[in-house]
């Protein structure tokens, strides 16, 4: 749905259905009217609905990967060690880059809730809210990132490694603040349903991101090779056009009145507190995520450089599948979180089941080309044939793994678009630190079956996590 072509009288007509009222005592409760068409009309109208707003937050989300992607092909193809570089030195960035993802997750909520709830004109402040909290939270990264050098080296990975990655850590840490003011106007757009902004930007970005990292990695036009370096600084400029065209974009949105873009705003630290509680869980269950996948990295770096950069190919091809399962995510918090605001219980149920039935069976698909093509696609990233030999049959395992961690993400989402912040909190502490980090450490390095052990402790971790979540939902969304 075009932005620039939507009035506030269409978005009106299409975000708020005709209700019926019922008052008790002073508590009003608005509900939408009932669709009495058959079931299948119903599912096809969800669906739809559905992939509507998935597809365009599908492809600005594969775009974080794909840029990965690319750098990681084309630092893989410059030189073996040179990625092992790059694999270490993206470990801290992507941790620091996901756990503001979460903080930021109040921008949505909050968002697609106001929009449910016809406080249009309350969107506008949310947004302008998020983004000094987006540039603290990306300060605070950008510090951290300076201690790398001497935590690769506490974690007993090769010197030379921990120094070349450490190199790439503090580059990519000056890219962060801009992640997250891209991030929390990405989540604005998408909670007023409008994700085709980010998706056009992102698909941008990933044009200049090839030439840059050509460029810059490979050495031209008197610019030397800087390797993965040159890969992290292609990405640091990157993040910058994209935040700063994305938040450009929406202070001169045509309806932004209707939002209140502009509209005056004091006291934006107390004024966000409920907007940043909701980030909070968010932010520490992508944390306990995403550090626990770093661990498990740093696991790969201990059995040996050619396990890490396997490790490395492996773990962003599933990322980039993953980004199917987020935007389905992202979509579905939306509608249940729309439907939140309108206290439509039915409308949470379908919207939640219909997420994970659709996400399954995308990502069934996409597990049945690793498992058939793993020597193809591996061939992609390098051209090192001992990398190449531990890395194939990883591609094949991954495929299992792919499905139940869609899963979880969905799930998730749903929960969280009812408000529910702390208990998928915990399930996923539950799911990484108990079960995935002590089995994919065990597997991997006493068990001895290296990096296909970290790969079986993540399938683990996942199957236990999509269960609970799941368990969590059906119970929440019929009380």
């Amino acid at each position: 749905m075009s932005a620039r072509n939507l009035t506030a009288c269409r978005e009106l007509r299409f975000l708020i259905a005709p209700t019926r009222t019922a008052t008790a005592g002073e508590n009003t409760i608005t509900t939408p009217q009932r669709d009495t068409g058959n079931t299948r009309s119903t599912l096809r109208h969800h669906l739809v609905e559905l992939l509507r707003l998935a597809l365009p937050v599908i492809v600005a989300r594969a775009g974080l990967m794909v840029m990965s992607a690319v750098d990681i092909l084309i630092v893989g193809r410059h030189s073996s060690r040179e990625l092992a570089y790059l694999g270490l030195g993206t470990l801290p960035a992507q941790m620091l880059v996901t756990t503001g993802i979460g903080l930021l997750l109040g921008t949505l909520i909050m968002t697609s809730q106001a929009v449910g709830a016809g406080r249009l004109e309350d969107c506008g402040v949310i947004w302008r809210r998020s983004l000094p909290y987006a540039v603290l939270l990306g300060l605070a990264a950008t510090v951290l990132s300076l201690l790398s050098e001497p935590f690769f080296q506490l974690t007993g990975q090769d010197p030379d490694v921990a120094r070349g990655g450490a190199g790439v850590a503090i580059v990519l840490a000056v890219g962060i603040p801009a992640a997250m003011l891209y991030t929390t106007t990405a989540f604005f757009l998408e909670g007023l349903k409008r994700p085709v902004p980010g998706m056009v930007a992102m698909i941008i970005a990933n044009l200049l991101n090839v030439p840059l990292n050509v460029v810059l990695v490979w050495g031209a036009w008197g610019i030397p090779a800087m390797g993965a370096e040159g890969s992290a600084w292609a990405t640091t400029t990157v993040r910058w056009l994209l935040a700063l065209s994305l938040m450009a974009y929406v202070w001169h949105l045509r309806d932004r009145e209707t939002f209140g873009v502009r509209r005056a705003m004091r006291g934006w630290w107390n004024g966000a507190e409920r907007q940043r509680r909701l980030g909070y869980a968010a932010g520490i269950s992508l944390t306990l995520e995403s550090s626990a996948f770093s661990i498990l990295g740093l696991f790969a770096g201990m059995v040996g450089p050619l396990d890490l950069g396997a490790y490395t190919i492996v773990l962003n091809l599933i990322a980039l599948s993953f980004m199917t399962a987020v935007g389905l995510a992202t979509a579905t918090g939306v509608r249940v979180g729309v439907a939140y605001g309108r206290r439509d219980r039915r409308e949470i149920m379908v919207a939640g089941w219909m997420g994970l039935g659709v996400t399954t069976a995308l990502l069934a698909a996409i597990a049945v080309l690793f498992a058939l093509m793993p020597k193809s696609i591996g061939g992609l990233f390098t051209s090192d044939a001992n990398l190449l030999a531990i890395t194939v049959p990883l591609i094949a395992y991954s495929a299992f793994i792919l499905i139940a961690d869609g899963g979880q993400v969905v799930m998730a989402s749903a929960l969280r678009g009812q408000s529910d912040a702390w208990v998928p909190t915990v399930l996923h502490f539950i799911s990484y630190y108990g079960v995935m980090i002590p089995v994919g450490g065990v597997l991997a390095l006493w068990a001895d079956r290296g990096v296909g052990g970290l790969l079986e402790g993540i399938l683990i971790a996942s199957v236990v996590s999509v269960a609970v979540l799941s368990t969590r939902f059906h119970l929440l969304s019929r009380a």
